[in-house]
């Protein structure tokens, strides 16, 4: 999973990806969001998302609006569970 950056203007479908050159476009999708040792999942977030290496990133209202959704965490009333499975690969 890519790591979240803030960004303070409005992307534009045109701007280039911070890393790889690829370009952004904007997506709606469901985010995991961290915040004081807890994750949340939210749906239907504005992304923007490069569409060569996956990088995201959000408008900073976005970002300060999933900040309060977290505060708010107690008040979630929708749960989803997933399996979670332990890697247990090649040692290294």
């Amino acid at each position: 999973m890519k790591s979240n950056h803030k960004k303070s203007s409005q992307k534009f479908q045109a701007d280039p990806c911070e890393y790889c050159d690829g370009m952004v476009e904007l997506r709606h999708l469901r985010v995991p969001f961290q915040f004081k040792g807890n994750t949340i999942y939210v749906d239907n977030v504005p992304v923007w998302v490069c569409n060569k290496c996956g990088e995201r990133y959000y408008d900073a209202p976005v970002f300060k609006n999933l900040e309060n959704i977290a505060r708010q965490r107690q008040r979630i009333q929708k749960v989803i569970s997933f399996p979670l499975a332990e890697y247990t690969g090649v040692p290294m």
